[in-house]
């Protein structure tokens, strides 16, 4: 073999080695896509990871929310009808939100005195109603309850609940109740989303954080 015949096939050889490294190099966006599905994969990863997590009791607990009626007594008192409530209450984060951001929220209590008739449907006998407005007052930090004309403001928002959320001897019916009859009130303690902003009202129409509200169903003593 001369040397000639060697050194063609040695340069054929390094050719065919360079057309193999020259296949094998990729061009910049295609290394920028790989970069891309692998964070995808990655991302999907977690997102598998977390749900288990979650299915497994690991997941973070959701605040609780809500209005609770620990304590409500209807009774005839002078000729009439008392009625005492206490309620537990527990605002959603979205409310607080609010009001930290200057909007005021309404809570209403509304008590409907019925006597109940067999032959026709019950006779309503008196409807009563409170409306509280809580607020909160960003330059001295003070949450503020106003009840008709009645303001009084709280250093914390844990005082002005307890303010809206118990009262005593709300007298609901004057008079004219028979002591041999049987009454009953239906009760409701719930936030009034009727009197937020209007452009609020279209916002959370379908969100649960401002549906809060208790109802009852009690016989007076």
């Amino acid at each position: 073999m001369s040397y000639r015949t060697t050194q063609l096939r040695v340069r054929r050889t390094q050719f065919r080695i360079a057309n193999v490294h020259l296949s094998l190099a990729r061009p910049h966006h295609r290394w920028i896509a790989l970069v891309h599905d692998a964070r995808r994969v990655m991302a999907a990863a977690f997102l598998a990871v977390a749900c288990l997590l979650g299915s497994a009791g690991f997941a973070p607990a959701a605040r609780a929310q809500g209005v609770e009626l620990p304590s409500i007594v209807a009774k005839r008192q002078d000729g009439g009808v008392v009625l005492d409530f206490v309620a537990n209450l527990t605002l959603s984060k979205a409310v607080e939100e609010g009001l930290r951001h200057g909007v005021p929220v309404y809570f209403v209590a509304e008590a409907t005195l019925k006597r109940p008739r067999w032959y026709w449907r019950d006779e309503r006998i008196a409807r009563v109603s409170r409306s509280w407005r809580l607020s909160y007052q960003p330059l001295t930090s003070a949450w503020r309850v106003s009840l008709g004309a009645f303001s009084q403001s709280y250093p914390s928002l844990e005082e002005a609940l307890t303010t809206i959320t118990r009262i005593a001897h709300w007298r609901i019916a004057e008079s004219g109740i028979d002591p041999g009859d049987r009454y009953y009130v239906d009760f409701q303690f719930y936030l009034d989303s009727s009197q937020l902003p209007p452009a609020m009202r279209l916002d959370i129409s379908a969100q649960s954080e401002w549906k809060l509200g208790v109802e009852r169903t009690l016989p007076v003593d």
